[in-house]
């Protein structure tokens, strides 16, 4: 059966959404892709019956082997057109993502080799997200959430994971784009402030950001370490 380039496209906004998501229901995947929930449905259906994904009532739907290989050329074509627009076009990396969504469309195979080449054969798009090989194959990553790490750790960050522009501009503004290390001075329990130490001087993020940013921890630490609990003594033990 030919593969469209709309069933990759879906299949590779799918991938996206599971590596994050068990499943992803079809609510999820419509706020992603820009088209009507009859659209979608049909898509879904026809990937379903074409062995590309397995679709649970509602739960979502989850690729399958088949479906994670369809998924490597638009995946591939996508962060290659992101590095393009940012490394040669000088566009902003906030920005990548949206344009590309657009730009890669008009994109072929010879053009995708050309961006390649002058681009320099990157292997992470601007976010960090690993650039499939042009035979398919994902390189794997050894990062987790920021959000995981212990105090103490030594960390490089790895993958910025968001779209959301305010907080693209914010994470360039105070220097946390992939590659850059830092010291993970303090985690506040509760899902409170993390505070990090970096050259030129520190920063303190809260929870909500550091669930978009993904390290390679070089070095972990120990978490906090909280000193043990006074006994109370109550004035009627006194007597």
């Amino acid at each position: 059966m030919t593969v469209s380039p709309a069933m990759r496209r879906y299949a590779a906004e799918i991938y996206r959404l599971q590596e994050d998501n068990e499943q992803v229901s079809l609510s999820l995947l419509s706020s992603h892709v820009e088209s009507s929930a009859q659209a979608i449905s049909t898509m879904v259906k026809r990937l379903n019956k074409s062995g590309y994904l397995i679709h649970e009532p509602y739960r979502g739907v989850r690729l399958t082997p088949a479906g994670e290989e369809i998924a490597m050329p638009s995946l591939r074509r996508h962060r290659l057109t992101e590095v393009f627009l940012v490394k040669v076009m000088k566009y902003d990396w906030a920005s990548a993502h949206t344009l590309s969504d657009t730009f890669e469309r008009g994109v072929n195979d010879e053009l995708e080799d050309r961006m390649d080449e002058l681009a320099g054969h990157p292997t992470r798009c601007p976010h960090g997200e690993p650039i499939p090989s042009k035979e398919g194959v994902m390189p794997v990553v050894n990062d987790e959430p920021l959000a995981n790490v212990p105090s103490g750790s030594d960390c490089v960050v790895s993958r910025v994971r968001t779209h959301n522009m305010d907080k693209l501009h914010y994470i360039a503004e105070i220097g946390l784009t992939p590659g850059t290390p830092f010291h993970l001075l303090s985690c506040a329990p509760f899902k409170g402030p993390l505070r990090l130490e970096m050259k030129p001087h520190d920063h303190i993020i809260g929870y909500e950001l550091s669930q978009s940013l993904w390290v390679e921890v070089i070095k972990r630490g120990d978490g906090n370490k909280l000193p043990p609990l006074k006994p109370v003594v109550s004035k009627s033990s006194k007597n």
